[in-house]
């Protein structure tokens, strides 16, 4: 298939693409050199000579056009504004790209299709179902009750998108992943800055580092799964369904913190700081992928210590 990744620049995207021309796919990867010239580059390096790169800023019309008037099979739209705490920054550029850019981006690929439509993979995010009543796990039929502006904009792109699919014919699907980091995932996310305040503690010989609320559960898994999983559902995902990426464990910060901790080697302790506690924070986030496992035989294959060993690795 020739398939468009957005936000090929991400950290899902380094990732994804590799393991799409891998398959035997065409891959274009689309980035953003406005916003991070030096994440680019670094892009253009390592996918020249596999993917034909492209620049994409799903915020301008001209730009999306372009893009998709390309001969697409396929479309895994990455781009977005993925980090909570930047969508609560600023809310209005989180709706305008996760939101309003990607009902730009499936409205364009529908509409410069005079053939059949592409397979348009959507990746959402678990945070859409909100904070649970207790510890229960979210499935695809669970309500969503989104509590931050970053799950806001996805749900709203998730309509968006699936009345682009009603009236259009494009085949759209909706990825909800759960946590996943792995080595290359910046220090926003809770994984890898975890392990940049740890080795830097380390270092300096401290007792304790700084955290936040270290009582929240979290459904993490290796972005090589979730990669995987994507590329599954690029090849057998239905139109018009919805599939949760999730390993089904909950696991809480502190248990986290420690595994970091064991895998630095050191016994550092934790120390919470009211800097670093959002008020938003989900106190149980875990997901059900049954449905995904029924339909692509898909299951985590990385353990956590081993994807945590692999961030640590590429922090030190």
């Amino acid at each position: 298939m020739n398939v468009l990744v957005t936000g090929a620049d991400g950290f899902v995207g380094s990732w994804l693409v590799p393991r799409l021309v891998e398959a035997g796919h065409s891959v274009t990867a689309a980035i953003l050199s406005e916003d991070n010239p030096e994440r680019a580059d670094k892009a253009r390096g390592r996918f020249d000579a596999v993917a034909d790169v492209v620049e994409l800023d799903v915020r301008r019309d001209e730009s999306v056009q372009g893009v998709a008037g390309r001969e697409l099979d396929a479309v895994i739209h990455l781009a977005a504004v993925s980090s909570g705490a930047q969508a609560l920054k600023d809310p209005m550029a989180a709706w305008e790209v996760n939101t309003v850019g990607t009902v730009r981006l499936a409205e364009h690929v529908a509409r410069q299709r005079s053939g059949g439509q592409p397979r348009f993979l959507f990746v959402s995010t678990g945070e859409v179902y909100g904070a649970p009543d207790g510890e229960m796990s979210f499935d695809e039929r669970s309500a969503t009750t989104p509590t931050s502006p970053y799950a806001a904009s996805k749900l709203a792109a998730e309509v968006g998108v699936m009345e682009v699919s009603r009236r259009t014919g494009l085949r759209a699907m909706i990825a909800r992943p759960f946590g996943h980091t792995g080595a290359g995932q910046d220090t926003r996310f809770v994984v890898p800055s975890f392990a940049r305040r740890i080795i830097d503690g380390k270092a300096l010989n401290a007792v304790a580092v700084p955290v936040g609320n270290l009582e929240c559960v979290r459904d993490f898994t290796s972005v090589h799964d979730v990669v995987e999983a994507y590329g599954l559902l690029l090849e057998h995902g239905e139109p018009g369904e919805v599939y949760n990426i999730a390993s089904g464990k909950g696991t809480s910060l502190r248990d986290v913190f420690f595994l970091i901790a064991d895998a630095v080697g050191t016994r550092i302790i934790p120390e919470v700081d009211s800097a670093f506690i959002r008020s938003a924070d989900i106190p149980y986030l875990v997901g059900n992928a049954t449905k995904l496992r029924r339909l692509t035989g898909w299951k985590p294959s990385v353990s956590l210590e081993a994807t945590i060993k692999e961030v640590v690795d590429a922090c030190a």
